[in-house]
């Protein structure tokens, strides 16, 4: 199952079967998110919210307050946008066992341009204290992540990509607060989060034939972050890069320089360079203008290791 919407849905609607307390909201977007298979199976058990996103997470803080355990979905544009207030005041203060799945993160919207392309929400959502942030590498660990949620107690903010995603190798089930090194290497550290860990292994293995060899390392779980392991796995080759489909400012590489700041092991960041997104006819499209294809990830790590970038 490579799509990532897809398993969220199945999973959710598999967690919905096995206990009572899940119940699933939206914001006139379920047939987009897939929470629409609760909606289909347990009608009682799922609020269409219509397009009042914050409202929503104050109707999940409800549920929550009341022992259920809420699933609150819609674009991940609109849920840490224009709820913000709500999920700061309502759920993060609190610290309610509230789930808030951010669909359609990232360039993954293509078509809709910069005004549903979110490129900021890992930032917004991990500087919340009491919020978990999590970003799958790949569709079957989008849906074993929504266990994860389920099972942990507070706040989570799950980011889920629209359309499908390399499949990785697999390195175990997911657990929160986890990291998966995927391949072997001593050159350089790759870390990599959401749909820049398939692209980042499948550089790997490419660089491999080259004479390359690249440690790569699926960090689903931004917070809370694995300080101690991402530390030993960067001390491993002494050279750092991280990979995001997100701002460079605040996001995924930032979370990893903070844990990195006493090891003095020098870090690069690939992603988004502090802009917005634009409209295009195919994702790809956007992948090759923001340099985040395969081919990108090659020549950095190249110009890493081999010094001209500096």
């Amino acid at each position: 199952m490579p799509n990532p919407r897809e398993a969220y849905g199945q999973a959710l609607i598999a967690l919905a079967r096995q206990d009572s307390r899940i119940w699933a909201l939206d914001a006139d977007l379920c047939k987009s998110t897939m929470s629409c298979y609760v909606e289909q199976e347990f009608p009682n058990r799922f609020i269409e919210c219509g397009i009042a996103e914050a409202n929503m997470v104050g109707i999940a803080a409800g549920l929550a307050l009341s022992g259920k355990i809420p699933f609150a979905s819609t674009f991940s544009v609109f849920m840490t946008g224009r709820a913000y207030d709500q999920i700061r005041q309502a759920v993060c203060i609190p610290a309610l066992n509230v789930k808030l799945c951010g669909s359609s993160c990232g360039l993954s919207d293509f078509g809709d341009g910069s005004t549903h392309q979110m490129l900021e929400d890992i930032a917004i959502m991990r500087v919340l204290p009491n919020m978990t942030v999590i970003s799958p590498g790949d569709a079957r660990q989008a849906g074993e992540a929504v266990a994860a949620a389920a099972a942990w107690q507070g706040p989570v903010y799950l980011r889920i990509n629209r359309n499908d995603m390399i499949g990785l190798p697999d390195v175990g089930r997911f657990e929160i607060g986890k990291v998966y090194p995927l391949s072997e290497g001593t050159d350089i550290t790759v870390f990599a989060t959401g749909t820049m860990a398939g692209r980042a292994w499948q550089a790997a293995n490419e660089l491999r034939q080259e004479g390359l060899s690249v440690l790569v390392v699926n960090v689903p779980t931004i917070k809370p972050l694995d300080q101690a392991a991402v530390c030993a796995l960067a001390r491993a080759t002494g050279k750092v890069l991280t990979c995001e489909e997100h701002n460079i400012v605040g996001g995924f590489g930032s979370a990893i320089a903070e844990a990195l700041s006493r090891t003095g092991v020098p870090v690069w960041f690939q992603g988004i360079q502090d802009e917005f997104g634009q409209s295009a006819n195919r994702e790809e499209d956007l992948i090759e203008y923001y340099k985040l294809t395969v081919a990108d990830i090659k020549a950095r790590i190249k110009g890493i290791v081999e010094g001209v970038e500096r």
